[in-house]
């Protein structure tokens, strides 16, 4: 019986350390993904409290206005009645209280105003969460393109390690010579230099996706899961148009900036009205001659004349913002067609290629390499035809990974500009 070396048993027990203390990775899918960046991203987090802010404003817009108290004093002595002097003696001490009367509706034109400016914030932070997510939907796609090279790569190091001792055996037979067997042993650094790349880019990869999830999670117990193969798309073009302006929260933000520029219209016509101030006081004046009139109440209607000021400036500029949103909703509609197409084009174009590379390509390459491999091993293949085919095999197959992930890009591009999530 056999006792493993004892750097064997360290590097065992090292691992189990390792295991122990880092424990199980976290694999988050896709929808995991998302629901951590909703509620932990600090921008996204940030952005809500706009929508309570503009809340907030709703309040203030519905306020009355505040009844004014009023206090004046009349009838001070400035010479004396008498050999004693009491100025105060018939001073009158008259309260009034006086209010604003609103009219045209003014409170409830405000309040709409201020609801319109709280949807259409909502609206926002829907679009701004929607080009957020195609970041992290962009980087979620990277993190999984380079996991699938990590993967590839080490497949082809193992693959090519085997070619090695296989020429190995041969060299020492004296099947082939040196110069050619190192000619094999050191294109072995082409594999490990694609094997190191990948590694880095699948790091860099964890480390930006963990920074936009705001997660303190450790890289190496950090891991996402989900399906990297190609499919077919099955969703046309004229229903992802309705898709777009049904979804789209920029184009509904437009329309209710329309909406509010309305609104802001007729506030501006309600507040070039006069608004009337009622007022009313007490008086008590003990000096009077009849003794029935030292109690009195008294009341006016203070009604400004808007002969110059009627707020012109404002009904014509609330009118054209009328028109000028209107034109914005339009371009608007334009550019998310725009989008829209040539997302698609782009998918379509990514796809071509994934199929070309998918049903003959990749096939093809492979047959090169082991038949070149084959006809080398029985010496009727040089050392340079091998290591060529062995290189066209392995850039093959990373540029159809590559197409992979541009499609998934390409469908990432396609849901940002259709406002939802596209999946083939």
């Amino acid at each position: 019986m056999k006792f493993p070396s004892a750097a064997a048993r360290d590097l065992a027990i090292a691992a189990v350390l390792a295991n122990t203390l880092h424990g199980q990775p976290t694999v988050l899918n896709w929808d995991q993904i998302k629901t951590r960046f909703l509620t932990q991203n600090p921008s996204v987090l940030a952005g809500r409290l706009s929508i309570e802010e503009a809340r907030a404003n709703e309040i203030t817009a519905g306020l009355r206005p505040n009844p004014q108290f009023n206090l004046s004093q009349d009838g001070f002595q400035l010479t004396p009645s008498s050999d004693t002097w009491r100025p105060l003696t018939g001073v009158v001490i008259t309260p009034g209280v006086s209010v604003l009367l609103e009219r045209q509706n003014k409170r409830e034109r405000r309040v709409d105003s201020a609801r319109l400016a709280t949807s259409g914030a909502g609206s926002d932070q829907q679009d701004f969460q929607r080009t957020l997510l195609f970041a992290v939907r962009t980087t979620f796609l990277n993190t999984l393109q380079a996991k699938a090279l990590v993967g590839l790569t080490q497949a082809n190091l193992q693959t090519y390690d085997l070619a090695i001792e296989a020429n190995r055996s041969r060299f020492q037979a004296g099947d082939i010579s040196e110069l050619d067997f190192q000619r094999v042993e050191v294109q072995r650094v082409q594999f490990e230099s694609d094997l190191a790349n990948a590694r880095v880019n699948l790091r860099t990869a964890k480390i930006q996706l963990l920074a936009l999830l705001n997660d303190r999670t450790p890289v190496d117990d950090f891991d996402v899961a989900a399906d990297f193969e190609y499919k077919e798309p099955t969703i046309l073009l004229p229903e992802l148009r309705q898709m777009a302006v049904g979804n789209r929260p920029d184009l509904r933000s437009a329309e209710t900036a329309i909406g509010k520029a309305r609104a802001d219209n007729r506030l501006a016509v309600a507040n070039g009205t006069a608004d009337p101030v009622v007022a009313a006081w007490y008086a008590r004046n003990p000096s009077f001659n009849n003794p029935f009139d030292a109690n009195t109440l008294g009341a006016s209607v203070s009604i400004p004349i808007r002969i110059f000021d009627k707020n012109q400036g404002e009904k014509a500029r609330t009118a054209l913002e009328i028109t000028r949103t209107e034109r914005l909703r339009d371009a608007l509609l334009a550019g998310i067609y725009r989008d829209v197409d040539s997302a698609y084009a782009a998918v379509e174009s990514v796809s071509t290629l994934v199929r070309s590379y998918r049903d003959k390509y990749l096939r093809e390459s492979g047959d090169i390499r082991d038949k070149v491999s084959f006809s080398y091993s029985h010496g009727n293949a040089t050392v340079l035809e091998f290591l060529d085919a062995q290189k066209s095999y392995r850039d093959t197959q990373v540029a159809y990974i590559g197409l992979v992930g541009s499609y998934w890009s390409a469908l990432a591009q396609l849901s940002l500009a259709v406002g939802q999530e596209v999946n083939p």
